[in-house]
């Protein structure tokens, strides 16, 4: 209940950092902050994530919502400023000047800087994905529910900055241009497809707890049941990544912006 409860109170403070916004707010972003948090509960905290136990198919549909439909659904929403509103304007004050201006806070304003980098963000979310796909881990996270809940927060911490380095967030703008983007977002989705593609030409089931698993929902076997989640991760896994290449094909492409720089815009 620890994801419904953050959920409720992001979305509480999103609420009420939109009743001080009154005129301003953007209608497609509430939507898309809404969906991402339905997305959240969905994978974390309905009885899709019970099903994760018995199914393969069930848990790589959790990652997929956790890698490739919240994150980029928030990030497409920027609720930043609007949930940073509500706060206690003391509260506001010190958090800002403890680490936006002291000094000893220095190395942390370096971390940051430093993790959002696009190429680390791309290595921390790539490495994320592949070492807890690792069979080893896998099964760990099956076996031990603490372990589970970690490879669920990094999976959703890292596609977050993934997403966030290759999307404009105002107030957070992408350090990429156009053609960056696009390499960025193909080669990021590269990665779930290599997994897929291991995936699905298996020729045994990878992960210990499935294949032991005396029944599973629907009748499917082992390897079935691993081929299907192969597919899961590759086409709907895809897809936000699809739509970003594509949006971002469009704009490195569309004459409208190098129109209005010379003033040509309407003739």
């Amino acid at each position: 209940m620890v994801a419904l409860d953050l959920v409720v109170f992001s979305g509480a403070l999103y609420w009420l950092g939109g009743r001080r916004r009154q005129g301003r707010a953007h209608p497609g972003r509430t939507i898309a902050f809404v969906l991402a948090l339905v997305a959240i509960v969905a994978a974390l905290d309905s009885p899709l994530d019970g099903l994760a136990d018995k199914l393969f198919l069930a848990h790589m549909a959790q990652h997929v919502l956790l890698l490739a439909v919240a994150p980029p659904l928030l990030v497409l929403a920027a609720p930043w400023t609007q949930m940073w509103q509500p706060l206690p304007l003391g509260f506001r004050r010190a958090v800002a000047r403890a680490v936006a201006l002291s000094p000893r806070t220095r190395w942390l304003r370096a971390a940051a800087h430093g993790i959002a980098h696009p190429l680390c963000a791309w290595t921390l979310a790539s490495a994320t994905i592949v070492v807890w796909h690792l069979p080893a881990a896998y099964d760990l996270t099956l076996r031990n529910g603490a372990v589970h809940e970690l490879e669920h927060t990094l999976f959703f911490l890292t596609a977050l900055l993934y997403w966030g380095a290759v999307v404009d967030s105002p107030p957070f703008r992408s350090r990429l241009d156009y053609p960056h983007r696009i390499a960025f977002t193909v080669t990021g989705m590269l990665v779930g497809w290599v997994l897929s593609l291991v995936l699905a030409f298996a020729t045994n089931p990878l992960y210990a707890p499935y294949a032991t698993l005396a029944h599973r929902p629907g009748g499917l076997s082992a390897l079935a049941d691993q081929r299907l989640a192969a597919g899961v991760m590759w086409v709907p896994g895809s897809l936000a990544y699809s739509i970003a290449v594509v949006v971002f094909v469009y704009r490195l492409l569309d004459p409208a912006p190098a129109r209005r720089r010379l003033g040509l815009a309407g003739n």
